[in-house]
């Protein structure tokens, strides 16, 4: 957008001290206006357009912060980078000195521009763009950010009462099941919530480290029922995306806890990925690694509710990958559902001998069960794991509906305006 160097904006900012880096802001913008290093993420006010898409999705609110700003005094990337708070409004006298008249408004905003062009001069497909922010209708009512740094208590103590490798041992991937007590402390969570978790000690230029954010693996009742308690499925990092050699701070802190160690909580957060709580809702689970957490706290919940007799469930479908079955979470457990309650479909990439098979995948397989659940107003489909699955899987449930000679541009846009389809990938 052309500016003259006398422009105001009300420019886009992130609050450092209440954002727990879950990348949501920068997996949606649509404009690519978002980025972050190792600390912070911000945004480049030459490339944010104010077309909103990131606040709905933000659950601690750190987005959605705003200062009236001379264009050429706009705070730069490299500066926010920088930041561990955010700076206050400017005066109304340090806008005069900036030449800014005391009732000058900000620049008009302009209209979200259409997505970017694809290589192939096709409209590059934006799969952000059908997740809902809204939750489903029945959702029970989440409690969010009891405790950070901008609440009445900054953080909670839990303590560990249970540290379980739910991975085969002797293999790299290395995941945890973990269960922390609140003791008597409030902390009401829901499924499909997260937490943050503060590790101990400073980073490299000697600053407290930022919260870690994970998704809660147990049901509202507690891993165990009728205590205050959850539980967290982590991935123990010892690489990044490359492959080259990194320990993870938060993920090692706690595939290291003992029973009786205690931790500093923040949270909880997310108000959107959120189950149906309606009779004869569908839910349909898509995930990969770690992402089953959600899945697994959805899973049980339904499953208590229908031992006690005290719900009439509709269908729970879940499509959950892995490189091999020795990597995926749970695989005992899952073995041991009840066929009737729970149809299981698992995709491995990186069996020997055995052809390449992803998630998305499983979903074209299962296409003919797929269609009437995607076109039911009582059907929801939560997809969690890495960025790079989101995408392919959206693409394939729009190759099921449009192959079923259905508008997808409809079920598409349906499926997020009623809170439908939720993508919490990171």
């Amino acid at each position: 957008m052309d500016m003259t160097d006398g422009a105001v904006i009300r420019q886009h900012l992130i609050d450092p001290e209440i954002c727990i880096r879950c990348n949501t802001c920068e997996a949606t913008c649509p404009v690519g206006a978002i980025t972050h290093d190792s600390r912070n993420y911000v945004v480049d006010a030459d490339k944010c357009n104010f077309c909103m898409a990131c606040v709905p999705p933000c659950p601690t609110g750190s987005i959605d912060n705003w200062r009236t700003m001379p264009k050429v005094r706009a705070y730069s990337v490299a500066d926010q980078l920088t930041w561990d708070e955010l700076p206050g409004e400017l005066s109304t006298e340090q806008l005069a000195e900036a030449g800014v008249a005391a009732d000058a408004a900000p620049a008009a905003e302009p209209v979200a521009p259409a997505l970017p062009a694809a290589a192939d001069g096709q409209t590059a497909f934006n799969s952000a763009q059908y997740g809902a922010t809204v939750p489903p209708w029945s959702a029970a009512h989440a409690y969010t950010n009891l405790y950070g740094p901008k609440a009445a208590q900054k953080t909670i103590t839990a303590t560990c009462t249970g540290n379980v490798r739910v991975t085969e041992v002797g293999k790299d991937y290395d995941t945890h099941h973990i269960v922390l007590d609140f003791g008597t402390t409030p902390f009401p969570v829901l499924e499909g919530q997260s937490i943050g978790i503060v590790p101990p000690g400073v980073d490299a230029n000697g600053r407290a480290h930022h919260p870690r954010q994970y998704s809660i693996a147990s049901p509202r009742s507690g891993e165990r029922p009728g205590y205050n308690n959850l539980s967290l499925t982590i991935k123990r990092v010892l690489e990044d995306h490359q492959g080259n050699p990194v320990r993870g701070v938060g993920s090692n802190f706690m595939c290291d806890l003992k029973v009786g160690d205690t931790v500093e909580v923040i949270g909880p957060f997310g108000a959107s990925f959120l189950m149906p709580n309606h009779p004869r809702s569908h839910i349909v689970m898509i995930c990969t690694g770690t992402g089953s957490a959600p899945m697994r706290a959805m899973t049980e919940w339904r499953r208590r509710m229908r031992s006690a007799g005290k719900f009439e469930g509709g269908k729970l479908m879940l499509f959950f990958g892995a490189r091999t079955k020795e990597e995926l979470p749970y695989f005992g457990p899952l073995q041991n559902l009840p066929k009737d309650f729970i149809d299981i479909n698992l995709a491995y990439s990186r069996t020997p001998g055995q052809p390449k098979k992803y998630v998305q995948d499983l979903l074209r397989d299962r296409a003919a069960d797929l269609v009437p659940l995607l076109q039911d107003p009582n059907a929801y489909f939560y997809v969690c794991g890495l960025k790079a699955m989101e995408e392919g899987v959206v693409l394939a449930l729009r190759d099921v509906v449009q192959q079923a000679g259905l508008s997808w541009d409809d079920i598409g846009a349906a499926l997020k305006r009623d809170g439908r389809l939720h993508l919490e990938t990171y």
